[in-house]
């Protein structure tokens, strides 16, 4: 199982520099999770930075994955998952959500270089 973080899913939507390290992830959607944190992530930034046209078609496409609620077992891991590593509370939530259903998170976000069950690319 694969979890592309909210930075991935921008790269991929704006055709970013990164977007093909994050295409195979984004595209095997059979095999992909999707955080509603995420959602909520890369909706607001695509309204911000595009408009709401294109974010709400992200979100269709996002959807396409099977979509992960935010509920007590991944609240409660990412609480300590934060404070074991350091993390804000979306990093957290993307970890616990990984950890939980044993997918790796694709990312640029340098808050999760180093951590298992992570695949990290330098943002360019």
């Amino acid at each position: 199982m694969n979890l592309v973080d909210s930075c991935g899913w921008v790269e991929y939507f704006t055709d970013g520099p990164n977007s093909d390290w994050f295409r195979p992830a984004i595209e095997e959607t059979e095999n992909l999770l999707v955080p509603t944190l995420v959602i909520f992530e890369v909706f607001k930034r695509l309204i911000q930075t595009i408009d709401e046209e294109t974010a709400l078609e992200a979100v269709a496409t996002m959807t396409e994955g099977r979509v992960v609620e935010l509920d007590t077992p991944v609240a409660l891991l990412a609480a300590r998952l934060s404070l074991e590593h350091r993390l804000p509370l979306a990093d957290s939530v993307i970890l616990a959500t990984a950890h939980l259903y044993g997918a790796t998170v694709w990312t640029e976000d340098s808050h999760f270089e180093g951590l298992p069950s992570v695949k990290y690319v330098r943002k360019h």
